[in-house]
């Protein structure tokens, strides 16, 4: 009892009831939008590398911190790729501000992220075959668009977890372009180029919008829980999570709005960036989709629709996991579903390239 009002005492104070304990990393490479760090000891580097086990590159979601793939112990996909003897390195965006209002997409998909891909290889060994992608959310986007732009790049395989494919069937976007179309997608670019892109308070306004029902039922929650320290460190892993999302930048707030929502370029496969035609049906690894019925963000039509998109790819698959749309990708459901998931289709390639 007393122990369970010392925690309560500590949650009215702000205070951590656990530890913050991330995954021992080193960064590869440093600079501004485009760190590198990889996970792991060096001694679990030399073992993957003896093994010559294919290094995996996270992409993180534009607008959601890097530390979305290592939130806790017990919430870290890096863990546990590492506890499967695989290397995880994640490519860090880092914060944007209205400095950073030039910011594209072109800026990840034709420098960012294949700098990042050279580097992984760089690291790990330029003699194995490819590198496997793995990223939540518009992570995935990135992913895509990445591959389908620089066919050259040695990327293996791609998983996108909870990407939005689809903008047609992902509320509010339906209404939003019912109610814009009149007036066309002008004025809203217009509005986000003087603003210089989404402000982090208003990308994490609307992010715990989307989970008001949570944060109805928190103070039940923490008084059902007042003894059980773990659950309230999840808990308080996920307030810290909302609490740091940084902003969109100016140009590519602009192009999530023209291309992704009004004329929803994704759902045809063919995206136009300042004219130039970037072509997700064009790529040809193979690719894992994550989606669920329980997402408040990307309803499972919205990344289910890839499998009707990347007619090139060697071969689709799409995995359904119930849970939230960060639960996808951290939390008890992605330990459970998600992450064995991913070992399973890689280990098949793995399988595959060692015939």
């Amino acid at each position: 009892m007393f122990d369970g009002v010392r925690t309560l005492y500590r949650l009215t104070r702000g205070d951590r009831v656990a530890e913050d304990r991330p995954t021992p990393h080193t960064v590869i490479a440093q600079a501004q939008h485009r760190t590198l760090l990889r996970y792991g000891s060096d001694d679990e580097f030399a073992a993957a590398r003896s093994a010559r086990r294919r290094p995996v590159l996270l992409i993180p979601p534009l607008a959601v911190p890097a530390r979305c793939y290592d939130l806790a112990p017990d919430m870290s996909v890096v863990a546990f790729l590492l506890s499967i003897g695989r290397i995880p390195y994640v490519v860090d965006f880092d914060e944007m501000s209205y400095a950073d209002r030039h910011l594209g997409f072109e800026d990840f998909f034709d420098d960012i992220v294949p700098q990042a891909l050279g580097r992984v290889l760089d690291d790990a060994g330029d003699d194995l075959d490819g590198v496997d992608l793995v990223a939540w959310s518009l992570g995935g986007t990135v992913a895509f668009l990445t591959a389908a732009a620089h066919p050259e790049l040695p990327i293996r395989t791609i998983t996108a977890i909870g990407t939005p494919l689809d903008y047609s069937v992902i509320q509010p976007y339906p209404l939003v372009r019912t109610i814009t179309r009149p007036i066309g997608p002008t004025p809203i670019a217009l509005a986000l180029r003087a603003m210089g892109g989404i402000p982090a308070p208003l990308v994490r306004a609307g992010y715990r919008a989307t989970a008001w029902q949570r944060e109805l039922r928190k103070p039940g929650y923490i008084l059902r829980n007042a003894d059980n320290t773990e659950a309230l460190a999840r808990m308080q892993v996920i307030d810290w999570f909302q609490e740091v999302l940084p902003g969109y930048p100016g140009k590519l707030s602009e192009q999530m709005w023209t291309n992704l929502v009004f004329h929803n370029e994704i759902a045809t496969g063919v995206l136009h960036f300042d004219g130039r035609p970037v072509d997700l049906s064009s790529i040809t690894s193979p690719i894992q989709l994550f989606g669920n019925h329980r997402d408040a963000i990307v309803s499972w039509a919205g990344a289910h629709h890839g499998v009707e998109v990347f007619t090139g790819s060697a071969q689709v698959r799409f995995t359904t996991v119930e849970t939230s749309h960060l639960g996808l990708i951290a939390g008890s459901d992605a330990a459970a579903q998600t992450w064995p998931r991913i070992d399973e289709s890689l280990s098949a390639f793995d399988g595959a390239h060692s015939k």
